[in-house]
């Protein structure tokens, strides 16, 4: 349900887990990692310090992402923009064009020399037209 929502924290760099069917006892259990929980069950709303669990209010994922940093005081970095995997989370770290050959199709390593690897899945990334796009709504909606 807060998906999107995940993958936008991701983009902007933030550490964001995110589970699908994680158990109630599960997903609460997390406060005690010292994160802060996100939901969209109000059966949640009044079980844990606000500071610890936010309702998210906003059924489009722009205005959840607005409404998250919002709420919590987030200022978005730029040089910490597409710095984590958004499937999971990981750090990306830079590889050398030569490291890619074989895993992503030729024609993207005829056309770009600058990748990233995932240290959790090792997914590769490169600049490419959904990075510009991406960039430039973060830049509509943050001024980053």
């Amino acid at each position: 349900m807060l998906g999107k929502l995940a993958k936008s924290l991701r983009m902007l760099g933030y550490d964001t887990l995110y589970f699908s069917g994680l158990s109630n006892g599960k997903f609460l259990a997390l406060a005690n990692d010292g994160r802060v929980l996100l939901s969209r069950n109000t059966r949640f709303v009044g079980k844990m310090a606000p500071d610890r669990l936010i309702f998210v209010e906003a059924n489009d994922p722009k205005m959840q992402i607005k409404e998250i940093i919002r709420l919590l005081g987030l200022k978005p970095d730029a040089d910490k923009l597409f710095s984590r995997c958004t499937v999971c989370n990981g750090l990306l770290e830079a590889v050398e064009p030569e490291d890619v050959v074989g895993r992503v199709p030729d024609h993207i390593v005829s056309c770009h020399n600058r990748y990233s690897e995932c240290k959790g899945c090792a997914r590769i990334y490169w600049p490419g037209s959904h990075l510009v796009r991406s960039r430039e709504e973060i830049t509509r909606l943050f001024g980053v």
